[in-house]
């Protein structure tokens, strides 16, 4: 009889390509490579200078997302307000697409969006499979029961010309989520309480599966956000072991079977969870019932904090991000003046985390004193989000509705936050000038974000509840 195994090894044993030499790196099968316009040009020209072409560029998929504008699209289908770096970037990924025969979503392509939103909406993110993008927030196809990691552009270069991957297995981390949290919290404050208490080296060289009764009460969006904020954790992937709410969720989605032959799909995919019995090399279990809306403070995504919790004492490991950051230490955020509010990202910019805004926002005000923008994180998102009457919701309050893309997540097409500004985004990294030269980000949930945007400061989000409000 097989020892127990864990849902990762059962993955990663199905993947690793048999070879004699035993004391190297396993060679680990790529079921579906993800590319974008920033981390693919060298990797292109690596292949061209050795004259190689790329091995499965039916298991390749191109979209157009980091430096794409959000401001509005031309009716020939090409970008405004785009500089010509820019311009020569995405005209790049297009070339070598065509050169490859790649299939690229692109200007006008009513499938294009955020890699990370795109992937599952068109089912082709599956349970079991491996999945590989030159962007560190792959971990987010892990919700689905896939095992999914970001990799380098040396690595991209590699997959294109080999459709393999060198990779020395990971150890495990079981995080186990118990009990039901409030109303007022969401995936967003599960990853961040969970970064705060590990670190965010507390998951290096490991692989985190996510388990318990919060986990399986979570959407396939939120557990999308919770395998997302793995890699802020220093883990190489987060992962959920797929159930009924995944199988719903791509039932008839992209170009997979229905009827009984997706049925027959669903049950090999049930196969794929940890054993009762399986051993991980280390656990932890957090007790979600006292859960309270969270935000970050700091330059890194565990300087996280309750939003009426005191800042924690200054001492030497804190004193710079204290000193880029502004706040008073011993102190809780409430009532710090706010400039900036985005909602978007391949961590919140789903359909759920857009409506959980909206009911915040609806029949209210965005302060006066704040910009805020909401992006959505596809083309499939926006055409929903605008058949929900969301952007009316938003434009009413007095934000900017934006068309799909990276946005002010990594600033990298014009959408910033000014120097010295404070901005509370739904996106998944704090560190300093990352959503603007000089700017400050207060990391936090749809919710959150859309309550401080109204009070044009810190505020907790609890009073701002609607009755239909669903937690995403």
């Amino acid at each position: 009889m097989s020892s127990p195994t864990t849902l990762f090894q059962k993955i990663w044993d199905r993947h690793v390509i048999p070879r004699a030499e035993s004391t190297h790196p396993d060679l680990l099968y790529v079921d579906l490579h993800l590319i974008h316009e920033v981390t693919s040009p060298q990797a292109f020209a690596a292949l061209d200078a050795r004259g190689l072409r790329v091995r499965r560029p039916d298991r390749t998929l191109a979209t157009m997302d980091h430096s794409t504008p959000t401001k509005a699209i031309d009716s020939a289908g090409g970008w405004e307000h785009v500089s010509p770096t820019v311009w020569h970037q995405l005209d790049t990924l297009r070339r070598n697409c065509e050169k490859h025969g790649i299939e690229l979503l692109g200007p006008g392509d009513s499938r294009r969006g955020i890699v990370h939103v795109i992937g599952p909406e068109l089912g082709r993110t599956l349970p079991g499979s491996t999945i590989v993008c030159g962007d560190s927030h792959t971990s987010t196809h892990g919700a689905f029961g896939a095992l999914a990691f970001g990799i380098g552009t040396t690595e991209v270069g590699h997959v294109l010309a080999t459709q393999v991957l060198m990779q020395r297995r990971p150890r495990t981390l079981r995080v186990r989520f118990e009990g039901r949290p409030p109303a007022d919290t969401s995936a967003k404050d599960l990853a961040l309480f969970m970064i705060s208490r590990l670190g965010v080296e507390g998951g290096t060289g490991h692989v985190i599966e996510y388990q318990g009764e919060a986990v399986r009460a979570l959407s396939m969006e939120g557990r999308m956000t919770l395998c997302n904020m793995s890699i802020e954790a220093g883990a190489r992937a987060g992962m959920i072991a797929p159930d009924e709410t995944t199988f719903e969720y791509l039932r008839g989605r992209g170009d997979l079977p229905d009827g009984d032959a997706f049925d027959l799909l669903c049950e090999g995919w049930r196969a794929l969870r940890s054993d009762p019995d399986a051993t991980f090399d280390r656990e932890i279990t957090i007790d979600c019932r006292g859960l309270r809306p969270m935000l970050t403070w700091g330059v890194q995504p565990a300087q996280a904090v309750a939003v009426d919790e005191p800042l924690p004492a200054l001492d030497e490991g804190n004193r710079a991000a204290y000193r880029y950051a502004r706040h008073d230490p011993g102190r809780p955020l409430l009532g710090s003046s706010i400039d900036v509010v985005f909602v978007g990202s391949c961590t919140n910019g789903r359909l759920e985390d857009l409506q959980a805004a909206a009911d915040v926002l609806r029949g209210r005000r965005v302060a006066p004193s704040v910009r805020m923008l909401v992006v959505p994180g596809s083309e499939a998102v926006k055409r929903e989000a605008e058949a929900r009457g969301l952007d009316r919701v938003f434009r009413a309050a007095g934000a900017e509705w934006r068309e799909p893309g990276c946005s002010m997540c990594i600033a990298m097409n014009g959408d910033l936050v000014g120097d010295g500004q404070l901005a509370v985004s739904t996106s998944n990294r704090n560190f300093a000038g990352r959503q603007g030269p000089g700017s400050r980000t207060l990391l936090a949930s749809p919710l959150t974000a859309a309550a401080c945007a109204i009070a044009g400061e810190v505020v907790d989000p609890t009073a701002f509840l609607q009755p239909e409000t669903v937690s995403t």
